[in-house]
């Protein structure tokens, strides 16, 4: 049995790979758009992918770049809390210094 493709059940489901629609008989002739070149419309298509993936590629990329500074901001406010600690910290041993050096002049 060697039976054509219908259009519920195509022998391959590739548009390029299928026969060219034929206009119908019982259409009037002049009612159908004639056939064009599908070169530019895949170019396009083509085309339109590779911009979205683009645009998906350089979103991901400044959300990474966001993500990278975000994450150098908080390391320096980290260093920089740590750093005011230290200088407390010393500021309150140079002060124990001071009256320990205070209490041993005075004795």
């Amino acid at each position: 049995m060697n039976t054509a493709g219908t259009i519920d059940r195509p022998l391959t489901h590739d548009p390029k790979k299928q026969a060219p629609m034929k206009p119908s008989t019982s259409e009037p002739t002049g009612s159908m758009i004639e056939d064009v070149t599908t070169t530019g419309a895949t170019d396009s298509r083509q085309n339109r992918t590779r911009e979205m993936q683009l645009i998906q590629e350089a979103l991901a990329r400044a959300h990474m770049h966001d993500r990278l500074h975000d994450a150098e901001r908080e390391r320096r406010a980290v260093r920089l809390a740590a750093a005011r600690r230290m200088q407390r910290r010393a500021e309150r041993a140079s002060l124990r210094a001071r009256r320990a050096l205070a209490m041993a002049v005075m004795q």
